[in-house]
């Protein structure tokens, strides 16, 4: 009973600290990482691209250091030979993998066609996946893809992403479909392209590259999970994407060492073509005329990036361990002067009774939270837990959110209570109800109801005098809780110092070559 129970917990806790790892981190040197376009565009555009060089000698440019950088167009000439601009390719190709682009601030204006992509060689052989594009006055972002034969979006798309299809078939050449349409899909909210994604300060762009499926997630400012910009982002817990392009379609054969690409131009092949179907035709007789005689009309055409990443998956798919351990950063923690610390590779078994709701098991947290509320020890069946010799038991505590402060008793160890050596989180003297609104604000922040009863179970950690606990999230918890009766959660005090991804990598081959053995 307690095996299979074990087997569960487990798993469940190995959901939610899959993730991806860093590769490669654009802003360490932006600038240095791409190759600056200067070839005629294969677009048509009305534009003159030019280096890096001249670029910075006018102005383009604003940094080839780190930090958010910025590059825009010219802005001073009238220019009858095309607007200079920039486009930039990454050095580096991928083939997989997860793209997070935040951008503050992207081109918008009449006879832009900005372009945020990812583009194969010899093309359309090698795929073009376009992330951010649109043209002139347009209000929502277009999220496309563009083949050779034989990749279109299958016909069970529905609830698998939240925009709309435009056209289904990728293939460039497809019937029934404009030149170069591909497969596309126009996002449903008017937040996410042009002076819409700019008045709100930009935000948060992550394409998930994977051999079943090429999804884009979108998140407005103020809406970016903390984990999306952090060391591990884990899509599993982001939600239905904007996009999902699968179906009839071999992703892996289709897409090939993609680059990634920033581009802004104007007019041409579609921005052109679409000129006198949009509110811009008022403006000049043609597109290119509008942007060859107004310079000052492109002040708003420039892109500002605050982060630009990509990650890899951290592994095979999340399996479960017979010998299971966490990152150090997902240590359970709470000082006890009444017990010893467990050692560093002993195992604590947490018993639960039956949970009416939800359990929702927080990575890179101090507490495991459990929205429903539980009987307190003995358990439901009348026992009280036991554990391993030398491990302390959990130390259960209530402390709802609507408890005013000042009726918090005051603390019990260091702070003048009656246990010795016991210290609030924050060192001694400081109050309990400092440590608790502390942790309520962090709490608050993260549980999006305040009504909702918790209880906090903490662990005593491997050195709580040495252990620093990891930030709670400020932004918000994983939204696919996984809704299942849990009887127990099986959790290992790692041993300091590994590393998280070295450390789930061999936690999952273990348990891999363990269910082979069964």
């Amino acid at each position: 009973m307690h095996f299979s129970t074990l087997f569960s917990g487990a798993a469940l806790f190995q959901i939610c600290i899959a993730g991806y790892v860093l590769e490669d981190d654009y802003m360490q040197d932006f600038f240095g990482g791409f190759e600056f376009f200067t070839a005629p565009d294969p677009t048509n555009g009305f534009v003159q691209y030019v280096d890096q060089a001249t670029a910075q000698n006018t102005g383009l440019i604003n940094s080839t250091t780190t930090g958010s950088v910025s590059w825009g167009v010219d802005t001073t000439n009238k220019t009858p030979e095309g607007r200079p601009s920039v486009r930039i390719t990454s050095k580096k190709a991928y083939n997989n993998g997860l793209v997070i682009l935040d951008v503050e601030h992207m081109p918008v204006g009449c006879g832009t066609w900005p372009a945020f992509w990812m583009v194969g060689p010899n093309w359309p052989n090698g795929g073009e996946i376009d992330i951010l594009e649109g043209v002139n006055d347009q209000e929502q972002n277009a999220m496309t893809l563009h083949t050779a034969p034989g990749c279109s979006i299958g016909d069970a798309t529905e609830g698998a992403f939240t925009g709309s299809v435009t056209t289904s078939n990728c293939d460039v050449d497809a019937e029934g479909q404009d030149k170069n349409a591909g497969c596309s899909i126009k996002h449903p909210s008017k937040q996410s392209y042009g002076s819409g994604l700019n008045d709100i300060n930009g935000g948060v762009y992550a394409t998930l590259w994977t051999d079943e499926a090429i999804s884009v997630y979108f998140f407005p400012r103020g809406d970016i999970p903390l984990d999306a910009l952090g060391d591990s982002p884990d899509p599993s817990g982001w939600g239905t994407p904007a996009a999902k392009f699968a179906g009839a379609c071999d992703i892996p054969k289709t897409f090939k060492d993609n680059q990634i690409v920033f581009d802004t131009t104007f007019c041409g092949d579609w921005a052109g073509n679409a000129w006198s179907s949009s509110s811009c035709a008022s403006k000049a007789s043609t597109c290119n005329t509008y942007v060859r005689d107004n310079p000052q009309a492109f002040t708003e055409a420039f892109w500002t990036v605050k982060s630009l990443k990509v990650y890899q998956d951290n592994g095979q798919a999340p399996v479960s361990s017979s010998t299971p351990t966490i990152s150090s950063s997902l240590a359970i923690s709470a000082p006890s002067a009444t017990a010893s610390p467990a050692p560093a590779s002993s195992s604590v078994f947490v018993p639960f009774p039956e949970l009416s709701t939800t359990q929702i098991l927080v990575p890179d947290t101090t507490t495991i939270i459990i929205s429903s509320t539980i009987p307190p020890f003995p358990t439901g069946n009348g026992t009280i837990p036991t554990f391993p010799t030398g491990v302390p038991a959990p130390v259960e505590t209530s402390d709802s959110l609507s408890t005013p402060l000042s009726q918090i008793a005051a603390p019990t160890g260091g702070d003048g209570g009656p246990m010795p050596g016991f210290t609030w989180p924050g060192g001694a003297g400081t109050s309990r109800a400092a440590s608790v609104r502390s942790s309520r604000v962090a709490r608050s922040n993260a549980i999006s109801t305040a009504a909702v009863p918790t209880t906090i179970l903490t662990v005593p950690s491997a050195s709580p005098a040495t252990t620093t606990p990891a930030p709670f999230p400020t932004n918000r918890l994983p939204d696919k809780a996984v809704a299942t009766v849990i009887q127990t959660v099986y959790v290992t005090v790692p041993v300091a110092g590994q590393k998280r991804a070295r450390q789930m990598r061999e936690h999952r081959r273990k348990w891999t070559q363990h269910n082979a053995r069964r």
